[in-house]
């Protein structure tokens, strides 16, 4: 058929099929440049599937085992798939992982304490041997036996005391000729405890006295009795305690993480078991500053007054705290049970919102604990869901899957600054703000304005209330922020603008992650397309997409790689 075909029909065939193909890929070839999918990016970030903590950008061997490394896999959840972490609804029920929302609360709480009754020791008298002796009599029986003050406990008999008795008596009939000798032998007996009543009993009657009784400093019940009839006691040698019941300690033991609710002058409340319906208070008078090493607990000391004595040592107490924190407002809490602990860092899993269930690994400050719930400092918002039950299976998962994890974590950039230096780089992003949204708009008589704004705010941190590494660090970047800067300021034309805009960025994100910033969140975003493909990076206070590197012509073009939170 083609060989019965002339050559001018052949000639117009083959000019009407190419006319086809240009207009076909003008109409459809044309259009790949308007919409970008982000899903087909080549990953830039590789792990090793059987040690998920080694990451590197690009390919390459694992330093452990030797194997390929793979692509972290993509999430679309908008955030660094890094962090995020993607799961079947099969797999979550399988897990039975269960969320519960962020809440407010008061910051009041009662905290639940056991203890014992101790002897109030700073009412506690000891009776000791003044001087050596035996034991002729002994008034005290047994423990537990009340006396008073002034009540005779013994009588010992000292041949030292003698000794003493009869040196005085020498040394007073040569008190003229030796008035030294005679008060040497007086004071001897006063360091007996022998009072200057008994001494001149002594002198006036010329008698030696063979014994000497002992007598209770203070009244109360003896706790404990170390001698008995007949024992030899030297000068020291303890003889019994005499304790006063009228006031007693409540000991309480208090784990460190309950520390930060209990402070001196709280009133407890506490009932004894052996005593069913009493209750009685007591008024907090002692932390001790010791932790000790086998419990982990620290004692917490009350004083109780015992009138009716129905308190006694050694009983055992349950006790209740209502107190709260030295905060003017309430704070955020979430379970216990949704922390996973990691040396100093305490990490959560927040549920993303989107088509495919996912969840965010996120670091975050924790306060005091109050009985189920952790206060929380930093790092949430109400009404965001945490993993409460299955935290364990989620990061087990994202560990597997090559995502950061409890066990493998990035790198941490942050520097300590003074609080004053990060409101004012807090600054100097709000004013950055504005360019971005003047070139979002593509108009680059406001994106200059806006800059100089930028300017006068970087000239207006105090980078002298930096020190060391710090100060080094800001030094660095603050001459690049002011180039782009003022590259923005005095150019007319949007696309230069927007290049001087990617160097102000990519060095105001690098502050950002240094140092922080006092807003509450910003965004490190990413658009893939910008300058031919290169790709440029921005920061934005807000989550929604809006590319300033090309404005309406595809505003959505992007996703979020990073939220800095508030410091």
């Amino acid at each position: 058929m083609i060989k019965n075909m002339k050559p001018k029909s052949i000639i117009t065939y083959i000019l009407l099929f190419t006319i086809g193909l240009v207009l076909g890929w003008l109409i459809f070839g044309g259009k790949e440049t308007a919409t970008h999918n982000h899903s087909t990016e080549t990953a830039s970030e590789y792990t090793c599937s059987m040690h998920p903590q080694i990451r590197q950008q690009g390919p390459g061997k694992c330093p452990l085992c030797g194997m390929d490394l793979i692509p972290v896999s993509k999430s679309g959840s908008g955030q660094s798939s890094a962090f995020i972490h993607e799961m079947t609804p099969e797999a979550i029920a399988m897990a039975n992982i269960q969320t519960t929302k962020v809440k407010s609360v008061s910051g009041a709480n009662e905290l639940s304490l056991t203890g014992k009754i101790k002897i109030n020791e700073q009412q506690l008298s000891v009776v000791t041997s003044k001087f050596p002796g035996r034991i002729e009599k002994l008034y005290v029986n047994f423990e537990g036996q009340e006396v008073r003050k002034g009540e005779k406990l013994a009588t010992l008999y000292s041949p030292e005391l003698v000794t003493a008795q009869r040196e005085l008596l020498e040394a007073k009939k040569m008190a003229n000729l030796s008035p030294q000798l005679y008060e040497a032998a007086k004071e001897k007996l006063r360091l007996w405890k022998i009072s200057d009543k008994q001494i001149e009993q002594i002198e006036a009657s010329g008698n030696v006295t063979t014994t000497l009784d002992v007598y209770a400093d203070a009244s109360g019940v003896v706790t404990k009795r170390q001698v008995s009839l007949g024992d030899y006691v030297s000068t020291g040698s303890i003889m019994m305690e005499v304790a006063n019941l009228s006031s007693l300690w409540v000991v309480l033991d208090a784990y460190e993480s309950d520390l930060s609710w209990i402070k001196n002058g709280s009133v407890i409340n506490f009932t004894v078991p052996s005593l069913p319906g009493k209750k009685f208070n007591a008024t907090i008078q002692y932390i001790n500053p010791v932790v000790n090493p086998e419990t982990r607990s620290v004692d917490v000391r009350a004083v109780v007054p015992n009138a009716g004595n129905f308190l006694k040592p050694e009983m055992l107490v349950n006790a209740t705290l209502q107190t709260k924190l030295d905060t003017k407002t309430g704070g955020l809490a979430i379970p216990a049970t949704a922390v996973l602990w990691t040396g100093k860092r305490s990490i959560v899993y927040v549920k993303q919102q989107g088509a495919m269930p996912a969840f965010e690994r996120r670091e975050i400050t924790l306060g005091a604990r109050m009985k189920d719930l952790y206060l929380v400092e930093k790092g949430l918002e109400v009404g965001e869901e945490v993993v409460s039950n299955g935290v364990f299976a989620i990061d087990a998962s994202a560990q597997l899957s090559g995502n950061y994890s409890m066990m493998s974590s990035p790198e941490t950039k942050s520097l300590e600054v003074p609080d004053t230096f990060r409101d004012q780089l807090t600054t100097v992003a709000n004013k950055y703000y504005g360019v971005k949204n003047a070139l979002v708009e593509s108009n680059p008589i406001s994106a200059a304005t806006a800059a100089k704004e930028v300017l006068k705010a970087l000239q207006a941190v105090d980078m002298k209330s930096l020190e060391g590494r710090a100060h080094d660090e800001w030094m660095a970047l603050l001459k690049p922020m002011e180039q782009g800067a003022t590259g923005i300021s005095t150019k007319t034309d949007v696309e230069a603008q927007r290049k001087d805009f990617e160097l102000l960025s990519d060095h105001l994100i690098e502050a950002v992650e240094l140092f922080g910033l006092s807003s509450e969140k910003a965004y490190r975003a990413y658009c893939p397309m910008a300058f031919d493909d290169k790709g440029a990076y921005w920061l934005s206070e807000f989550e929604d997409i809006k590319n300033p590197y090309f404005g309406a012509s595809m505003l959505k073009c992007g996703e979020n790689r990073e939220v800095f939170r508030k410091r």
